[in-house]
């Protein structure tokens, strides 16, 4: 493989003036630069990309740490932060948190020594020792989909007028006593979702009783045995409000079992509209979160707080659609009158 030195012979200039063509330290003539990237060309040279980032401060490469790489929500997030890095010429280090804290940090330190230039990270619950360690080291960092720490840039939908939407749309059906599935416990998107399902049954002139709200549901499973029992109270919900993708499929799981029909029995909307939602039958009404907009902002992000780190943490929150379909209809009485 050809040296910068025999490069530079080739091109009839200095090694430095090459390694300033390479790694853009210094201003070049044009001349110069056609002569050596000629030369680069013709002779096949690859850099040392190792000895590059060393010397200019920079790798050109990011972190992204997510909690479940095989949700289909993060999915579309991660294929439009890498299409996005790709496009500002940023490689992606790619790793899955499993939504713990202690793997998070191993994570982000993981991060850190590959010298990567800044991170992007979807925080897990408390403790939050991984962004205190970003906040320490001032590694640039951009927090998404969960509001966790104003230090930082973040990015998510808009929670509250989301859920408002949806509690709107149960409402106008004639639907009076409604139950939450909400997702995993400790997370700053479901003490979001939640606090809103609450204002949003009060603006509605509605009242939440405690036990129609299910705040402990880490999987699928765990929120069919949520469904289970609320729907086992002696006054069950007439409908039910699901926070994400993984609750709105085990509370589908928990209503077939019981041999309910959706929405003849029970109306069921949620968060997190997916590909395959409207496969399901009845189709389901669900809130779609701009997965894409989120992901190529997060990388926008980064990279601008990458190339400057004086300006304010800046909070994004992006808007996010109903797709109001079959899953919720009018309650028996109501139809009949």
């Amino acid at each position: 493989m050809p040296t910068m030195a025999e490069v530079a012979r080739r091109a009839g200039v200095s090694v430095s003036t090459v390694s300033h063509v390479v790694n853009r330290t210094r201003f070049v003539s044009p001349e110069k630069a056609q002569l050596i990237n000629d030369a680069i060309a013709a002779m096949g040279y690859q850099p040392n990309e190792l000895a590059r980032s060393l010397k200019v401060a920079s790798t050109n490469s990011v972190g992204l740490a997510i909690s479940a790489i095989s949700n289909p929500y993060f999915t579309d997030i991660i294929c439009a932060v890498e299409a996005e890095c790709a496009r500002l010429g940023l490689m992606v280090f790619l790793s899955d948190t499993q939504e713990d804290p202690d793997r998070e940090l191993q994570v982000v330190r993981a991060f850190h020594q590959r010298r990567v230039d800044g991170v992007i990270l979807a925080p897990s619950g408390s403790p939050q020792r991984a962004i205190d360690y970003l906040a320490e080291k001032k590694l640039p960092c951009v927090l998404i989909d969960r509001f966790a720490d104003d230090r930082f840039d973040q990015i998510g939908v808009e929670n509250e007028t989301s859920m408002r939407s949806l509690i709107d749309h149960v409402a106008s059906f004639g639907h009076r006593r409604i139950g939450y599935i909400a997702g995993q416990p400790g997370l700053a998107t479901t003490r979001e979702r939640i606090e809103a399902f609450r204002a949003s049954l009060a603006a509605n002139g509605l009242e939440c009783p405690p036990h129609y709200v299910s705040a402990e549901n880490v999987d699928t499973a765990s929120a069919t045995a949520s469904t289970h029992a609320l729907l086992s109270q002696p006054a069950p919900p007439t409908a039910l409000v699901t926070g994400n993708n993984m609750t709105t499929i085990g509370a589908v799981r928990a209503i077939r079992e019981k041999g309910l029909s959706i929405p003849r029995d029970l109306s069921l909307v949620g968060f997190d509209d997916f590909e395959w939602a409207d496969c399901f039958e009845p189709r389901l009404t669900l809130v779609e979160q701009p997965c894409a907009e989120i992901g190529r902002q997060a990388a926008t992000l980064l990279s601008e707080r990458i190339a400057s780190s004086q300006c304010p943490p800046r909070a994004v929150r992006l808007q996010a659609t109903l797709r109001a379909r079959a899953s919720c209809a009018m309650l028996a009485h109501t139809r009949s009158a």
